[in-house]
């Protein structure tokens, strides 16, 4: 039996999320107070005749500053149970936030005590950093639309025949911010750029054109090896201390042209040894 809890900043995607699971074939039930949580593990995946063998439960900062600071001794209880517990925690920046709801006109959940929306977000992460600090898996959807998230969450949360750690490896542009969500974070603004090259400004690290131009300079295949090698080195050691979810970020000023590069190459041989466990994502080319 396993169960995910899905909790996350107010408009950062955790509806989108639990849609994206219940397509996936999990039972799932939004704004879950924490305090009926284990009376929801007994009644649905502790029955003796259970309907459903995995379920999704969203969990938001109203359950209370008491509940909350103790997610993490009732995580421990429900473990104890042998239920396999994931938690997915979404995030995006403030500014995006803010944004989101000015477009939907849809009221912050906190700002109900009359506090301005700048704060109530503020205050909603203070409220759910115990159940952050606890996550298996962070996405931060500051550059993600909603059919990019519902395909990362898929791909990422989905089922699998056999457990096994699932790495996303995407490209990105420094001028957009670094991804926080991601483990490692690998800079390519150090090679040559195609984007000098007027014949190359307009394709992207996925067009042959590019992919000869980057090939055609060793500084790129050596930065791609010790990468690779880095990569080859590490995953193995993060798989034998049991964890679910890697992310790898490689970062280029744009994120066209050398970081797609990379990452396609990466994916690829990644996929040698993990086959489905690997996506990809170029997050500026969506």
């Amino acid at each position: 039996m396993k169960l995910l809890i899905v909790s996350g900043l107010s408009g950062s995607g955790k509806s989108v999320a639990l849609h994206a699971l219940e397509d996936e074939g999990y039972y799932c039930i939004d704004n879950l107070h924490l305090g009926l949580l284990q009376p929801f593990v007994d009644q649905v995946l502790m029955a003796r005749m259970p309907l459903f063998d995995k379920a999704a439960v969203g969990i938001d900062a109203r359950s209370g500053l008491d509940e909350l600071e103790q997610f993490g001794a009732l995580l421990g209880e429900i473990r104890a149970r042998g239920i396999a517990v994931e938690v997915l925690f979404l995030q995006a920046e403030v500014d995006t936030l803010i944004k989101r709801f000015s477009e939907t006109r849809r009221k912050h959940p906190l700002t109900r005590r009359g506090l301005p929306l700048i704060e109530a977000i503020h205050l909603e992460r203070s409220l759910l950093a115990s159940i952050a600090d606890q996550a298996d898996l962070v996405i931060d959807t500051t550059h993600t639309n909603v059919h990019q998230l519902r395909a990362l969450v898929t791909e990422r949360m989905g089922t699998k025949e056999i457990p096994r750690m699932s790495i996303l490896v995407q490209s990105f542009g420094f001028k957009h911010g670094v991804p926080s969500d991601s483990d490692f974070v690998f800079d390519a603004r150090c090679l040559p750029n195609p984007h000098w090259e007027p014949s190359l400004r307009s394709l992207t690290g996925q067009d042959p054109e590019v992919v000869a131009y980057l090939q055609n300079h060793p500084m790129v295949e050596e930065m791609y090896e010790m990468i690779a090698q880095f990569l080859r080195t590490w995953i193995p050691r993060f798989e034998v201390e049991n964890r679910s979810y890697l992310t790898i970020s490689i970062g280029c000023t744009g994120g066209q042209h050398r970081s797609v590069y990379l990452a396609e190459r990466l994916a690829e041989e990644l996929r040698r040894r993990y086959g489905q466990y690997i996506s990809l994502r170029h997050r500026e080319l969506s």
